[in-house]
């Protein structure tokens, strides 16, 4: 699968996920086959205003490539110059393009998924940074704004005649934020009706669901979210799937623990041990969900404070629970 003239080794990508996907989270899911992984979505404005916690959000580890940056904002001319300095800050390979956020902060100020409601200022975001840039440039946006207003099609094919390299939809609406079932019939009618890759996101959470989304919409790739957490090896699953062969089963929880702690220390090597931990909290949960008995380890494990507190909760889990 190729996006622009970057080759990807694979049909599997890490969605770009708010407090989730840092370099160090990003780092694990590559090795376990995700074959492109991407930042979390920066501020253009905060960007080009020289925030310093916006630049440090597009650090990425050299060996974790192929990687995208992902930027959001409406203002084509900002949009274009934090493009550059998105590209020029973390090296990555593609430019992505947030037209699909449905977070109340970001989408009701015309960012993210506001965009769908003015398809022509999205193109002239995109004609801009296309203009801006080398790299290959992607969009990200969703079924439409709410049931009444669903333009998947059409604005996956503004995209496409606006310059980018690939889009990514998700199946569902901003109305709908993460409840129900995705559409995967809006994905497959979207492949039908461009040319250029197209990435299927929405209800992967397993290798099996991987196989299944590709399968049914005709997509060059999906992009998974929420399947992810605390469950890198989701990757690793879909690949297998994807190549026909048995899909691997899950590492036991000893050893899942040790790549949540390894992770954990990697963040705090590149963030701070403070930042790392309060992170950490939310991941070392999603690490130990469907383990029974854990419940008393969970609510450690939203107390975790430094590193030491981390690796004595994950020591507690490894003895006490399989």
């Amino acid at each position: 699968m190729n996006i622009g003239d970057v080759a990807l080794p694979g049909r599997l990508l890490l969605a770009p996920m708010a407090g989730v996907t840092d370099a160090a989270f990003r780092h694990v899911c590559r090795e376990q086959g995700a074959a492109l992984v991407t930042t979390e979505m920066v501020s253009a404005k905060a960007l080009v205003y020289g925030d310093k916690k916006t630049k440090d959000l597009l650090r990425c580890l050299p060996g974790d490539r192929p990687v995208a940056a992902q930027i959001f904002g409406h203002e084509p001319a900002v949009m274009a110059k934090a493009a550059v300095m998105a590209l020029e800050l973390s090296g990555a390979d593609i430019l992505d393009i947030n037209m699909g956020c449905p977070v109340g902060k970001v989408a009701l100020h015309g960012d993210g998924c506001g965009l769908m409601k003015s398809p022509a200022l999205a193109r002239e975001i995109i004609e801009d940074v296309v203009g801006a840039v080398k790299a290959p440039v992607t969009v990200k946006f969703r079924k439409g704004w709410d049931k009444g207003s669903v333009n998947a099609v059409e604005f996956a094919r503004m995209c496409e005649e606006a310059g980018a390299a690939a889009v990514t939809v998700h199946g569902r609406t901003r109305a709908q934020m993460y409840e129900g079932r995705a559409d995967w019939d809006i994905l497959r009618e979207v492949k039908r009706a461009v040319t250029i890759p197209v990435i299927a996101n929405g209800d992967v959470f397993s290798g099996e669901d991987a196989r299944h989304i590709l399968d049914y919409t005709g997509c060059d790739g999906a992009m998974i979210g929420r399947g992810c957490f605390g469950n890198p090896w989701i990757f690793r699953e879909g690949n297998a799937a994807l190549a026909g062969g048995d899909i691997p089963p899950r590492p036991p929880l000893a050893q899942r623990i040790d790549t949540a702690v390894a992770q954990i220390e990697l963040s705090a090597s590149l963030r701070g041990e403070r930042l790392a931990c309060l992170e950490a909290r939310r991941h070392l949960a999603w690490y130990l969900r469907g383990v029974a008995h854990a419940g008393i380890y969970k609510a450690e494990a939203v107390r975790v404070e430094t590193l030491e507190d981390l690796r004595r909760v994950a020591a507690g889990i490894k003895r006490d629970l399989r």
